[in-house]
């Protein structure tokens, strides 16, 4: 059975439970409203008898003037009168003898005695005395009502048995139970058609969703699955998964440009080594001076790619999150520290510090200082000898902001939303003329972001840079 059920589909098993739950929901109606129907027909038959026999037994009994002693004589006619085509008067005397039975006709019920116990219950004074017994070859519903001499009086000097046959009752309760069974049988296929519908409506998404894994396991990043409901889950989770398919397809194409301006940045030094490898191979040793230059080259193009390779080293442990030594230190013993480097570096440019506020942070302390490294060694490539750079720090609320500025030539509009990509540069051939590798920013990004930062940047032409480095603020 567990295996069966596991081999159905997710929407088989939902329509099964829906169909179940709505058969047994149909069911209880069903039966709650044929019992209710049955006690109804019960009630207001013993009703409508009682009602009938209370006048006749109340002309017989409250006009004589000793009813307990004359029931022998009256029982007779008593029982003919209350005895109806539909209906048989049987009259017991307190004893509990059976005076008078009031069927005369073949087509009036036969009525049966009531056990004894019931007829003295009867007897005893109970009023509202049913018994449901066999009469022959069909069942009868007797009622027994005791005789008292006046309304209300304790004593009880005799029994009248209603009996009436309980045929019409069963056939509209029969023909009430089949109008119940096919209308839940009807109900039960509509619902469970209706149920499969919508359940496949419903689980219409996760299908294209399969068929998009699918797709996206073969290579085809474009796939999308259509949102039809935004407002359920199924819509959220369709929603979700297209958010992530087209971040998968930013990162892979981002990877792939990676890839290509990696291979392209190396390729020019690589060229230029091969080369001067191969004009060495020709002769070029025999002369000195050739020669020298030749070696001088290859040596700029092999610390060039050295440095294009440790920064990229350096950018992957970042983004592991594995290289960090956070330890708590002074950002104000940091930046000091740093700002007499920087003034070192920095050549003909002034070096200013704008203070902020003497917080101990958590972090690493050497990754911000090569951050800070590369940020005040891409102000010093873009800022005239007598320009100005700023080092500054500053806390709001919770967060760490740490910036470097200058008064450089700014970068262009059109190159702001490309700083951070890998070997982008606004100008390749300054760039490269000064030792740019154009991973600088995005060394920077990758250290701010491996603390649970981010990195803003402003500039406008002529007017200078701005880079901001906001740190999660762990104070000890």
């Amino acid at each position: 059975m567990n295996q069966w059920w596991h081999r159905l589909s997710l929407r088989q098993r939902l329509a099964l439970l829906y169909s179940g739950l709505l058969a047994l929901l149909l069911c209880l109606l069903g039966f709650g409203f044929y019992l209710d129907m049955r006690q109804f027909l019960f009630s207001s038959t013993e009703l409508r008898i009682r009602a009938q026999a209370k006048p006749i037994i109340e002309q017989y009994l409250f006009e004589q003037p000793n009813p307990a002693a004359q029931l022998a004589q009256i029982a007779g006619q008593l029982s003919r009168d209350l005895t109806s085509r539909d209906t048989t008067a049987l009259v017991f005397d307190r004893e509990g003898v059976l005076l008078a039975d009031g069927r005369r006709l073949p087509e009036e019920p036969a009525a049966t005695p009531v056990a004894a116990e019931v007829l003295a219950a009867a007897l005893a004074g109970q009023n509202n005395v049913s018994v449901i017994q066999p009469s022959g070859a069909q069942r009868m519903l007797s009622l027994l009502i005791p005789l008292r001499p006046a309304p209300g009086a304790p004593e009880v000097f005799g029994v009248v048995q209603m009996s009436t046959p309980l045929a019409p009752i069963e056939a509209t309760l029969q023909r009430q139970s089949i109008i119940i069974g096919l209308s839940i049988i009807i109900v039960l296929v509509a619902g469970s058609l209706t149920g499969y519908w919508l359940t496949s409506s419903t689980l219409r998404p996760l299908s294209d969703l399969i068929v998009a894994c699918r797709n996206i396991a073969q290579g085809n990043l474009r796939q999308r699955v259509p949102v039809i409901s935004p407002h359920d889950e199924v819509g959220q989770l369709t929603q979700a998964f297209d958010e992530m398919v087209e971040r998968l397809e930013q990162n892979f194409q981002a990877q792939r440009r990676f890839i290509a301006d990696a291979a392209h940045e190396m390729r020019t030094p690589l060229t230029a080594l091969r080369s001067g490898l191969e004009v060495l191979l020709r002769g070029a040793q025999d002369d000195p001076q050739t020669a020298f230059r030749l070696i001088q080259s290859m040596h700029r193009d092999v610390v060039r790619l050295c440095g294009v390779s440790e920064q990229l080293l350096d950018k992957a442990r970042y983004e592991s999150g594995r290289s960090l030594n956070l330890q708590p230190v002074m950002i104000a013993d940091v930046m000091t520290e740093f700002a007499a480097q920087a003034r070192l570096l920095a050549g003909e440019r002034r070096v200013i510090i704008e203070q902020g506020p003497a917080v101990q942070v958590v972090l690493d302390a050497d990754s911000l200082k090569q951050a800070l490294f590369h940020l005040v060694d891409n102000a010093i490539q873009h800022t005239a000898p007598n320009g100005t750079i700023t080092l500054g720090w500053a806390v709001a609320g919770q967060t760490l902001h740490c910036w470097v500025a200058d008064t450089g030539e700014g970068i262009a509009p059109e190159d702001l939303p490309h700083v951070f990509t890998p070997f982008y540069r606004g100008d390749r051939s300054r760039s490269r003329r000064t030792g740019g590798t154009g991973l600088g920013l995005t060394l920077v990004q990758s250290v701010v972001r491996a603390h649970g930062g981010e990195v803003t940047i402003a500039s406008r032409p002529g007017a200078g840079t701005r880079v901001t480095m906001m740190l999660p603020l762990r104070l000890n």
